[in-house]
């Protein structure tokens, strides 16, 4: 009897090694939301981050990309992601900001005149200390993608200095230092939520938006808006977060994939973000949006302020390091 039970035992080990290793361990799902259309360089990053994490993991890990603001605005999805009710999120620099509020520092006004400029901070000792401080807020940082660099549009005139901004109703997303730029520069900040924008400028609740022209365009924005003016005013990144909790229930093989995965994506979203501007612009005049340039001289005069009031804020010394940074390049 022991030796028919030892054989029936080996058979049965030596049936459960024929079966790839990757069926023995437990699948990992998870699931990626973000506010952006389809379309949107944020979206693409975000399919090409699941597509690749699933061939790094022998199609073990699976990630469910929601965009388009399914699983709530970027606030929301903020507060999922450090409870761990979400597992990841391309999120904003305004709703991440409230969390760990040295995200700020990048969006003060005319502070940098490209994108690549900004990563050329982020990718360094400065997005490090960033990525320690998320870490303490139940959030880690797998990359900084690019939101790109932020104009004005409006459905009431053309902005070419600052007196034209006074008395507009411009929206903007929960940003503490949009909202300061636009009450600088004369105009009444209101938050709306992105998926809201649309109908919101439709019917004339706010006269105007700032967004990259990538957000603009992908959400058909310009269908409601046709004055827009390149006021090239903040630069904003899109942190892309995991759930510090997801992370920590992550085996090392996971997270090393997953931050392979991250790397490429990063690269990607990076790249549609940096070649969308020029083609967008083009196809925007297409459509009848008129296009004015602003006196950026006056207009970062006029916000001045704006930086005097952070770097007297409790980040103030982080806000003096990166200011610094961005004006020795």
């Amino acid at each position: 009897m022991q030796r028919k039970h030892f054989t029936r035992t080996l058979l049965a080990l030596a049936a459960f090694a024929a079966i790839p290793f990757a069926a023995h361990a437990q699948a990992v799902k998870l699931t990626l939301g973000h506010g952006a259309a389809v379309g949107n360089p944020r979206h693409e990053g975000a399919v090409k981050f699941a597509e690749v994490v699933k061939a790094k993991s022998g199609g073990r890990i699976e990630v469910q990309v929601a965009p388009s603001g399914q699983l709530g605005d970027d606030a929301a999805m903020v507060t999922a992601l450090r409870t761990g009710a979400l597992d990841m999120s391309a999120n904003s620099q305004g709703a991440v900001s409230v969390a760990v509020p040295e995200y700020a520092a990048y969006g003060m006004p005319f502070l940098f005149n490209t994108s690549e400029q900004a990563f050329k901070l982020l990718d360094g000792p400065l997005g490090k200390e960033l990525a320690e401080q998320s870490a303490k807020k139940g959030m880690v940082v797998l990359g900084y993608w690019d939101n790109g660099i932020r104009h004005m549009t409006n459905s009431k005139r053309p902005i070419t200095k600052v007196e034209d901004m006074k008395g507009l109703k411009m929206r903007t997303p929960p940003d503490a230092v949009l909202v300061d730029i636009m009450q600088a520069l004369g105009a009444e900040a209101q938050q709306i939520k992105f998926a809201e924008l649309y109908v919101a400028l439709q019917q004339g609740v706010v006269d105007g938006q700032e967004n990259p022209l990538a957000n603009f365009h992908a959400s058909k924005l310009y269908e409601v808006q046709k004055h827009l003016a390149l006021t090239s005013h903040m630069f904003q990144m899109t942190p892309f977060l995991m759930s510090k909790r997801t992370w920590d229930r992550l085996s090392d093989a996971d997270r090393k994939a997953v931050t392979e995965a991250a790397v490429e994506a990063t690269a990607l979203q990076r790249k549609l973000s940096a070649e969308a501007d020029e083609k967008l612009l083009a196809d925007l005049k297409s459509k009848g949006v008129q296009v004015t340039t602003v006196d950026k001289a006056a207009f970062a005069k006029a916000t001045q302020p704006v930086n005097e009031k952070w770097l007297t804020s409790p980040i103030g010394a982080y806000v003096k390091k990166v200011t610094a940074a961005a004006q020795a390049q």
